[in-house]
């Protein structure tokens, strides 16, 4: 029997960095809890239950703790009311989904319609649909491209798991849908290589084992790429469940697992498979046996069997970005034959680059996998870096930091590691060049970005490339912040105020930099700002004076009676604090630093267009606004008031007009007389009045005179039945 085991089966980056979080926080806090499953493995979840961890599904269940949110990611909602609840939060979130995340959230703020590719019910495509409002299509067919509306503009992303071919086919059907599609490949790199993979071992072998749990969607995608070419393909969970009827002694038998499958669970199952051929052989088997091999896990057996075999179908999509090398040549003799230039031994020795224990070297990475990194060294045998030892995505931008190709220093930790390949190092070389970036940024007063980790007394800390460093809650905001845990898994911008890389301290700012910011917008402002100029600003506090807002880092007063064209006895009737307006510079005075701004004035005049409103001997109605000892004023509209002299309120002879008015009162009123130029319309109550009446008294009369004409007609019409009796 011939065992082939998948090399890049088993936990993935986030999944793992998932796994650890939790562990990390169950050596620390009292009680930990995760946001449903940490990944969709049963075996890891009830070991990690078995530690203490508590899955919850509703957050009313806890009142205090430390949760971990699963490697799927949550929408923003779930964030909030976490932090609302007091609670601290360890964000687990892998940092590709983080990234879909931002692109989801950025894009649906500019107005373009969300398309994410993957399950619809999956907890990694319900996190991203938060992040647009759960507006998004979820679609995981290329038939169901044809059900979506025709779209001006449109954003697509996919589940980090999605197969590259169906993600093709969707992408190529969405561009007869959407006008302007803005297309991101969001397939994680190592799901796309996996796949790749199981699909290549699948052709070759007679029996594939696909390990993983049943909830997991990456297994379940494996699962459906093996069985399209290995018939005999099995999904199970653990060595119990394999089928030792389906596995024969001649078999070749593929293994390969999902991204929620731990190393443990694996090596189970290849010692149950070796056992199973055991069992059933009696004996050694001529085969080769990879499978008792300790090197085995790491992927040798995949290298012997599939050196001579074309990597088909996925593999070739991989070449533009998944990290995939080229096939190895059909013949292994060609590859181990010497340049021209090295036709001997001595030559080839001449040309090595020396080497020794603790030695930093610069090298080019030559290929990236879910485990390792392999760097050309420029010695006769390339060197291993475990990805445990560097920093493979930005953990602020979710952007993959190295890439095949670039060039990377590194530590030679052993010239053999027992296969051939030099060892290498970067975990304490990444932190001395942390130390001496952060050293430099200090003395040179740079910004620096740090990712907030927790709330601690007095203040936070923030990780800087691995270095944790302590913001005092002063130095966060140049305002009072309420609730420290708002900043938790945020980007901090940061100035260092003290550094002693002896003693491991470091502290710094954020408000240093807010102010120094806000400092250059106030000079620039001050510097441009001119009367007349008409600007935007945000409403920060209202008086009962006026209105106060920020047109920049400078706040400049609205007054109450620059507010409306028409009367208003507080601001707050008017604009709202926080409100965005648009306002007018009425006045500057650099000398005692203050701006007079006009909101009125952004809005027409309404005198400009009152002879086209209204004319002489129109009726028109209003509000009684004021009241003085010769009439009273009426508001027909903000801005425009006519005058009702104290004579042209009644025919009975009155004082003044707060005998028979009141303000606030809606008064009817004839227009006299309109004079645009000086802003005055003459009004008469007691001439609308007399029309009313008029009109009520032509009515009447109308009424009696129809009355007496259907008198007449009736008699006419019925002389006979009303003559007395007599005259019959």
């Amino acid at each position: 029997m011939t065992i082939i085991v998948a090399k890049n089966a088993g936990f993935c980056f986030g999944v793992r960095r998932a796994v650890e979080a939790v562990y990390e926080q169950l050596k620390r806090a009292d009680k930990v809890y995760t946001y449903g499953p940490i990944i969709h493995n049963p075996q890891v979840v009830e070991a990690l239950k078995a530690k203490g961890a508590i899955i919850v599904e509703d957050l009313d269940q806890i009142e205090e703790g430390t949760i971990v949110i699963r490697s799927h990611g949550v929408p923003p909602q779930v964030y909030r009311l976490m932090k609302d609840k007091g609670l601290q939060v360890v964000d687990a979130t892998c940092p590709y989904v983080k990234r879909v995340h931002n692109l989801v959230s950025k894009y649906h703020g500019k107005g373009y319609s969300i398309i994410i590719v993957g399950e619809k019910e999956h907890p990694e495509v319900v996190g991203i649909n938060g992040w647009c409002d759960d507006t998004a299509f979820v679609i995981n067919d290329p038939e169901q491209v044809d059900f979506l509306p025709h779209m001006d503009k449109a954003c697509v992303v996919a589940q980090t798991t999605t197969p590259h071919q169906k993600w093709n086919a969707i992408v190529e059907r969405l561009h007869s849908k959407v006008d302007h599609l803005e297309v991101f490949n969001t397939i994680c790199n190592t799901t796309a290589v996996r796949q790749a993979e199981a699909e290549a071992i699948a052709k070759t072998v007679d029996v594939m084992l696909v390990i993983g749990g049943k909830n997991s969607s990456n297994t379940r995608k494996l699962y459906s790429i093996c069985k399209a070419h290995c018939e005999k393909t099995f999904a199970i969970e653990t060595a119990k469940d394999i089928d030792i009827n389906a596995i024969h002694p001649g078999d070749k038998v593929g293994i390969t697992a999902g991204a929620s499958t731990p190393d443990w669970i694996i090596k189970e199952v290849i010692d149950m498979v070796n056992q199973l051929n055991d069992g059933k052989t009696g004996g050694p088997s001529n085969e080769p046996r990879q499978g008792n091999d300790s090197r085995f896990s790491q992927g040798q057996a995949v290298q012997q069997e599939m050196q001579n075999e074309p990597v088909e179908s996925n593999i070739h999509e991989l070449k533009d970005g998944g990290g995939q090398s080229a096939p190895a040549p059909e013949n292994a003799a060609q590859q181990e034959q010497p340049e021209p230039e090295m036709q001997s031994m001595e030559g080839f020795e001449k040309a090595m680059v020396p080497l020794r224990p603790g030695q930093v070297v610069r090298g080019t990475i030559l290929k990236i996998t879910p485990e390792e990194v392999i760097v050309n060294l420029g010695y006769k045998s390339d060197g291993v870096l475990p990805v445990s030892e560097l920093t493979l995505v930005d953990p602020h931008t979710g952007e993959a930091k190295w890439h095949e190709g670039d060039p990377i220093d590194v530590q030679v930790v052993k010239i053999d590691d027992g296969e051939g390949n030099v060892l290498l190092a970067r975990k304490s070389l990444e932190k001395r060049l942390a130390w001496d970036e952060l050293e430099e940024s200090f003395k040179e007063g740079r910004e620096v970005k740090g990712i907030c980790t927790e709330v601690v007394k007095g203040g936070v800390l923030a990780e800087i490339s691995g270095i944790q460093a302590f913001v005092p809650a002063s130095h966060l905001s140049t305002r009072y912040v309420e609730d420290l845990n708002s900043f938790v898994g945020t980007t901090l911008r940061l100035k260092v105020l003290e550094i002693d890389r002896r003693r491991n301290r470091v502290v710094a700012s954020q408000k240093v930099i807010l102010q120094e910011e806000e400092e250059a917008r106030r000079k620039a402002l001050w510097d441009s700002i001119q009367e007349g100029q008409v600007v935007t600003g945000t409403v920060k506090r209202l008086t009962d004076f006026g209105a106060f807002v920020d047109i920049g880092g400078v706040d400049g007063l609205v007054h109450i009676s620059d507010l409306s064209w028409g009367h208003v006895s507080h601001p707050s009737e008017v604009l709202q604090e926080n409100q965005t307006i648009t306002v007018k510079v009425l006045s500057v005075d650099r000398e005692r630093g203050r701006i007079s701004l006009g909101y009125k004035q952004t809005f027409p005049q309404p005198w400009d267009s009152v002879s086209q409103k209204y004319h002489v001997g129109d009726i028109v109605t209003g509000k009684v606004v004021r009241l003085t000892h010769f009439g009273a004023f009426v508001e027909l509209e903000p801005g425009i008031d006519g005058l009702v002299h104290v004579s042209e309120i009644s025919d009975e002879r009155i004082n003044k007009a707060a005998d028979v008015l009141q303000v606030g009162q809606v008064v009817n009123a004839k227009i006299l007389d309109i004079k645009p130029q000086q802003r005055k319309i003459s009004l008469s109550i007691k001439e609308a009045l007399r029309e009313q009446e008029e009109k009520e008294l032509e009515l009447v009369q109308q009424g009696q005179q129809s009355y007496e004409g259907l008198s007449i007609n009736l008699g006419e019409l019925f002389s006979d039945k009303l003559k007395p009796e007599r005259f019959k």
